[in-house]
């Protein structure tokens, strides 16, 4: 860190809720060999900052505070450390840096290994950038690379319309899977409208009782919201695969898969600089759409916090912390 350049950036000194995030100065950090110092202009917020934030999470892994949360990344490369050489200053550049350590990213400046980022979608504004990397990646490295969707195989999402879901679809769309998308019915037009081949209204009833035979299931709500990996099972082919992302497997739920005669896997996202340039790649021949809920000023983080501890946010919300370039 540098004792004499500071900058602005959201720090909390207790678990709690939106109200312990404060702007403070801090210093702004410099990079070491092999890394690059970002200028942030915009941040995502995930379900994962507000849980840290209270003391769950990974605060774990970020131990007592203070600390700076946020993953998500959008910005300019301002300065390139020893040995770098896949980017430069000027590149505009995206990515989930350090994950799940702290990263920092709800501040002005962050240093990262230069390929924990990758040049962010030329046709994104940094804010629909910042909203993609943690949801992109876990959406990507799930469907991808945990699950290998193959065309025709039949992949339920659970959450579909969240910042995960949302790309979830439209990664199995583009996979060539028949993709079941289970959300509230506001979105049921709008999901359809990115590709999902059946929508199902939870409101309306069980989604078990609406899709069966399925490859794959997505689910990104947990079982401590009415059963929903549990009741997942009911859906899945012999053999199929249930990906638990919010709470992983419990005992109790590897039992029921087993006794089910289907799979079961935890899942946790990780830095994926190449699979970004995919995503990023994806983004801009249309073929991928972000969604941005709100985007609010790095000052109003508390409401930003609030507004995706909701849960029932279209997109994300993303953190406005410099703005676009001109």
């Amino acid at each position: 860190m540098s004792e004499n350049i500071l900058m602005n950036a959201v720090r909390q000194h207790s678990f709690g809720g939106p109200g312990v995030l404060t702007v403070e100065r801090v210093p702004r950090p410099v990079p070491l060999p092999t890394e690059v110092l970002v200028r942030v202009y915009a941040a995502g917020v995930n379900p994962v900052d507000w849980k840290t934030r209270g003391g769950t999470g990974m605060a774990g892994v970020l131990g007592e505070p203070p600390f700076v949360l946020g993953w998500d990344v959008a910005g300019v490369v301002e300065e390139t450390g020893f040995g770098v050489t896949t980017l430069a200053p000027g590149d505009e550049v995206y990515g989930m840096p350090w994950f799940p350590r702290a990263a920092g990213a709800y501040g002005e400046f962050v240093t990262a290994p230069a390929r924990h980022f990758t040049r962010k979608p030329s046709s994104a504004t940094f804010a629909e950038a910042a909203a993609v990397p943690l949801a992109g990646l876990t959406a990507w490295q799930a469907l991808v690379d945990t699950a290998a969707v193959q065309p025709g195989q039949r992949v339920l999402i659970t959450a579909a319309a969240g910042g995960v879901g949302h790309l979830a679809v439209q990664f199995a769309k583009h996979l060539g899977a028949h993709v079941i998308a289970v959300a509230g019915p506001r979105n049921q037009r709008w999901l359809t409208e990115l590709g999902a081949d059946q929508v199902v209204d939870y409101t309306a009833g069980r989604f078990e009782k609406e899709a069966g035979n399925v490859d794959v299931v997505l689910d990104l709500v947990g079982d401590a919201y009415d059963s929903t990996s549990t009741r997942s099972i009911e859906t899945l082919r012999p053999g199929g695969l249930l990906i638990a992302v919010p709470a992983g497997v419990s005992p109790e739920l590897a039992a029921a898969a087993r006794a089910a005669g289907v799979r079961a896997t935890a899942f946790l996202v990780e830095p994926d600089g190449p699979a970004l340039a995919r995503i990023a790649a994806l983004i801009d021949g249309g073929a991928v759409r972000v969604e941005v809920a709100a985007e609010l000023p790095l000052a109003e983080v508390a409401t930003a916090h609030r507004d995706a501890e909701q849960g029932h946010t279209r997109g994300k919300v993303v953190l406005r912390v410099a703005g676009d370039r001109p």
